[in-house]
């Protein structure tokens, strides 16, 4: 008997599954046109690798992953690109994006696929080759999977979860999935057993899907693996990867650490699956299971292909009249989808047909009466009547200091209180306000550390400039002063007779050589305008250099002048 551990916390919800678990999975027809999101994982956007006119064909890349946390993107089917550009995504906000839009030619040709053995492979190179699959979580955080296909370095690994729970009322494709395809699920758990090495291997389904519990306990007893498939209580939400980490294991991860430091790694059965047909088949992740449910004539679970308009694709399943929007997920964690056009993506895993009659609106909300009934329920241990009044007073440090970021917005708190007050929205908008203050504050940081930088360039630069011009003067000066001794020099060989006179004599001595030496360079300088002169501008000419040579004699030479 396998011991199990509890968490604190959650509810029990009506399931609403039955519905959809009478038909086996069947395959949606080819829309007319698929509009492919680029950004669907966590991490950085795919960067597009085609153009509008290109012809592609199914399984063809068509979004180059950016960077390691990211995952590539690929043709649902194969036929011509009509267009790369905004489209409306499946979110809350009802913003577009970059999405490439494909309008098949109806014949679904495939790339040329060429499998594996990963077993002759070294383990970097598996990961890389499922993040050019595409292969994400599917159990709806979609973090790319060869992400967390590394174990710690210095924990080692004890514990691999394969998530199989689906807790939230309604979803039942991993349900079906498991019970029709348990074979290949496990062959995808041995590849994330041979990567991670861990010492077991425990498989947890709640106990409400007995046919998907004896589906995998064959699968696993025909491969003859050693993994345990455990049965777990029913109880919302058991299917979020903390406490299924901690009803297998016991141990609780906390809210700053990953489940690795504690030497455990937990997947959803979806993504073991993908895995297995990105390695053994070559196929990329194009198209995932989808449940069809609520105000619906005919619920069921049918593949999709990524990029399915989802009014096109729940159209399949025969809304009623009254039907009024589509809820994306679940009704305890799931949200309105803005647009019908809106597509499938790898999160999407259920689409349920909303009306008033299935879900009435909900009772004016009432004030909070700290009766405590949501923080009895809430799985991680937070009290939500406090962030509640903090969010709702914009007192977003202070619902920080409460860990509002633990809350991994369950719903379990708004569906228990008797106030009927919508804390999980109150929640989502303190979380956005302090992201979109967090981001003004980085790119406030950022602008003024770009500032700081230039002033240090500008500062430095002028520096360098002042110490050249320095450098520059110092050179000049002694290249002066190196040229005035050498003249001294020179003069103190030549005329070495005033240096022995009185300092008159010596000093007149010193000027009839300065003349001496000006009337040299003069006469040695090319005339100006006197290579044509007449006789008579010659002789004017003559005179005035006589009179100049007159003016130049020193009085005390002069014929006519006073003698010492």
């Amino acid at each position: 008997m396998f011991d199990l551990f509890k968490f604190k916390g959650g509810v029990k919800p009506p399931t609403n599954k039955a519905q959809s678990t009478t038909l086996p999975i069947a395959a949606a027809p080819l829309p007319a046109r698929l509009a492919v999101p680029l950004h669907q994982s966590i991490g950085g956007t795919p960067r597009p690798v085609v153009k509008a006119g290109d012809t592609v064909l199914k399984g063809q890349l068509i979004g180059q992953a950016d960077g390691w946390i990211s995952a590539a993107v690929h043709a649902p089917t194969s036929g011509t690109v009509r267009a790369v550009a905004m489209r409306v995504q499946p979110h809350p906000s009802g913003l577009d994006a970059l999405s490439v839009v494909i309008e098949p030619d109806g014949q679904d040709r495939w790339i040329e696929r060429q499998p594996v053995d990963y077993g002759k492979l070294a383990p970097e190179d598996v990961r890389e080759l499922l993040q050019a699959a595409g292969v994400v979580g599917l159990g709806g955080a979609v973090f790319p999977t060869h992400g967390k296909l590394t174990a710690a370095k210095s924990v080692p690994m004890e514990e691999l979860v394969i998530n199989g729970a689906e807790c939230e009322p309604f979803i039942t494709c991993d349900d079906l999935l498991m019970r029709e395809r348990a074979d290949e699920v496990v062959r995808g758990i041995g590849i994330f057993r041979d990567l991670l090495q861990p010492q077991r291997v425990l498989i947890g389904v709640e106990d409400n899907k007995p046919e998907a519990i004896a589906a995998l306990e064959a699968a696993v007893r025909a491969r003859g693996e050693s993994f345990s498939v455990v049965a777990v209580p029913t109880r919302y939400p058991a299917g979020g990867a903390k406490q299924l980490i901690r009803v297998l294991t016991g141990k609780e991860v906390p809210a700053a650490r990953r489940s690795t430091d504690l030497g455990v790694q937990c997947f959803n059965v979806a993504t073991a699956y993908t895995a297995w047909r990105a390695i053994a088949h070559g196929e990329p992740v194009v198209s995932r299971l989808v449940t069809l449910t609520g105000n619906v004539r005919q619920p069921r679970n049918y593949e999709a292909l990524i990029g399915t308009p989802m009014g096109e694709l729940l159209a399949v399943a025969q809304p009623n009249p009254d039907t009024d929007g589509i809820i994306m997920g679940g009704p305890m964690m799931g949200f309105l989808v803005p647009d019908r056009d809106a597509p499938v993506v790898k999160a999407t895993n259920c689409l349920i047909a909303h009306s008033d009659r299935l879900f009435p609106p909900a009772p004016p909300e009432m004030p909070c009466i700290r009766c405590g009934e949501c923080a009895r329920a809430c799985p991680h241990e937070l009290q939500p009547f406090e962030l509640y009044w903090f969010a709702r007073a914009r007192n977003f440090g202070k619902t920080q200091e409460y860990a509002i970021f633990d809350c991994i917005e369950c719903g379990c708190c708004s569906y228990v209180c008797p106030s009927r007050i919508p804390l999980v929205q109150y929640f989502r908008f303190a979380k956005s306000e302090i992201w979109a203050r967090e981001r003004e504050k980085n790119a406030a940081d950022g602008a003024k550390a770009r500032f700081e930088f230039k002033q240090q360039r500008d500062e430095r630069e002028k520096a360098e400039k002042a110490e050249k011009l320095a450098k520059a003067a110092a050179a000049q000066a002694a290249k002066k002063a190196a040229e005035a001794a050498a003249a001294a020099a020179g003069e103190a060989k030549t005329d070495p007779a005033p240096a022995a006179l009185d300092p008159e004599t010596a000093k007149r001595a010193t000027i009839e050589a300065a003349m001496a030496r000006a009337k040299a360079q003069r006469e040695a300088a090319a005339p100006r305008n006197t290579d044509n002169l007449s006789a008579e501008q010659q002789a004017e000419v003559a005179a005035i250099e006589a009179r100049r040579t007159q003016a130049a004699v020193p009085p005390q030479s002069h014929p006519n002048g006073p003698t010492e």
